[in-house]
């Protein structure tokens, strides 16, 4: 996981900067949102497409309502578009349009075609849903993958799961960017 580089417009540095300094959201009430997702953890592992994407749309009016903004729709795909280069291989596992305020999701794993695991699709849920909220209600129409993001990002997942949060920690780069130093925030208290 890296930052996205530091924007030369400085109307988009601005932005970036507020996004990277902003890393706590109010979070919902935790009985409801738990519950569905207690509910797409069960529809993942039975692989009930339909379910997952009924839960999934029911988790963003949730959130929506808590946050005062529309909810995003979620569309479920099944196997995840992967590419493969000399150099790369890439997976995508969800995006959101800007545009339709649409979140698309991936359900299966690109090689083996397997139920992605709950936690990487609940994270993938929330990242995307981080997304919308910094574009429909935090002023960021760019919505940057900075430390603030993930921070806010990693927030909601652990909230809607009740699981503890684990601090990232981050390594500078020579570009002015960061990556996480997965080693160290697997270790880290939490």
């Amino acid at each position: 996981m890296n930052t996205d580089s530091i924007p030369k417009p400085a109307s988009e540095r601005d932005e970036y900067k507020r996004s990277d300094e902003l890393l706590t959201i109010q979070l919902p009430a935790p009985e409801q949102v738990r519950l569905y997702a207690g509910r797409l953890k069960e529809a993942l592992a039975e692989e009930a497409k339909t379910e997952v994407q009924a839960i999934s749309n029911t988790i963003m009016q949730e959130l929506a309502h808590c946050y005062n903004v529309q909810a995003p729709p979620v569309k479920i795909l099944n196997v995840r578009p992967r590419k493969v280069t000399e150099s790369w291989v890439s997976e995508l596992f969800g995006d959101y349009d800007p545009e339709t305020t649409q979140i698309r999701l991936w359900m299966r794993t690109a090689v083996q075609k397997k139920a992605t695991s709950y936690g990487t699709f609940l994270s993938t849920l929330c990242h995307e849903f981080c997304h919308h909220l910094d574009i429909a209600s935090l002023s960021m129409p760019n919505s940057f993958h900075t430390r603030g993001f993930y921070a806010r990002t990693g927030l909601l997942y652990h909230h809607l799961q009740n699981s503890p949060i684990r601090p990232i920690v981050w390594v500078a780069q020579k570009n002015g960017t960061y990556k996480v130093d997965w080693g160290k925030t697997m270790s880290a208290k939490r």
